[in-house]
């Protein structure tokens, strides 16, 4: 038996999100089609997270095993022959029995991308998120440094989710910009259902002068997901990495 790691990049418009669903096309159903093309036979992949709707990546990393001989490098072109042309196996490789997309993770990094002018775009409609008012960006470059660490982020989770527990820690958190876009990166080492679209949405208010940036403090302090931010658009979020 062999184990087969595949990094994939992927443009979530079209689908609701990676993991399989009894209704509506995902990227996992598609992978696994395609690889259960290749070799002949049904596979389960295993993926890095369950992204939503909507939501795109750069860096997905996902697993399977099989008993295939083909040459663990080769399995990119050939999987690649068989997706849609808004999923991309970047890379495939031969990892040890015991690696685990989701469970053998350390980490995660997204990014969000704002648009932030008084015109929306046309090309990039799907890859951002259009927010026409203009941002205190200073003010939300300040705010970002209350999220870095080990906290309870109960406040910025989207009920429903099946986690144990809502403590996460924030390694890194900065924003860059370029003329009229916002990049927000995030990494930690789990996030919670809807977590990292929350706290843009949070920032968002930093940004417009409805809260003051030292406000994000009690907001996690409280625990109450009414005190944080709207959850923004899936549209503007990407994975951009996995870390092992």
């Amino acid at each position: 038996m062999r184990n087969i790691k595949l990094t994939i990049e992927y443009d979530g418009t079209r689908y609701y999100g990676w993991q399989r669903q009894p209704i509506g096309n995902t990227i996992q159903q598609e992978v696994e089609k395609a690889i259960s093309k290749v070799i002949k036979e049904y596979v389960e992949v295993i993926g890095s997270s369950r992204t939503d709707s909507g939501v795109h990546a750069k860096g997905y990393v996902a697993n399977f095993k099989t008993n295939v001989k083909m040459p663990a490098e080769k399995f990119r072109d050939a999987i690649n022959c068989k997706l849609p042309r808004d999923i991309v196996i970047i890379k495939s490789e031969e990892v040890d029995l015991d690696f685990h997309a989701r469970y053998s993770s350390k980490g995660k990094t997204y990014c969000y991308t704002i648009l932030n002018r008084e015109y929306p775009c046309a090309i990039d409609k799907d890859y951002v998120y259009y927010y026409r008012w203009k941002l205190n960006v200073e003010e939300m470059k300040k705010a970002c440094k209350y999220f870095l660490g080990t906290h309870d982020f109960k406040a910025f989770q989207t009920p429903g989710g099946s986690v144990k527990t809502s403590i996460r820690t924030i390694s890194d958190l900065h924003i860059e910009t370029n003329v009229d876009k916002i990049k927000i990166y995030i990494s930690a080492d789990g996030f919670l259902y809807n977590m990292v679209r929350i706290i843009v949405g949070t920032l968002i208010l930093v940004g417009s002068n409805k809260i003051k940036e030292d406000f994000v403090k009690n907001i996690i302090e409280s625990g109450v997901r009414q005190n944080a931010g709207k959850c923004a658009p899936a549209n503007g979020l990407c994975l951009e990495k996995v870390f092992y």
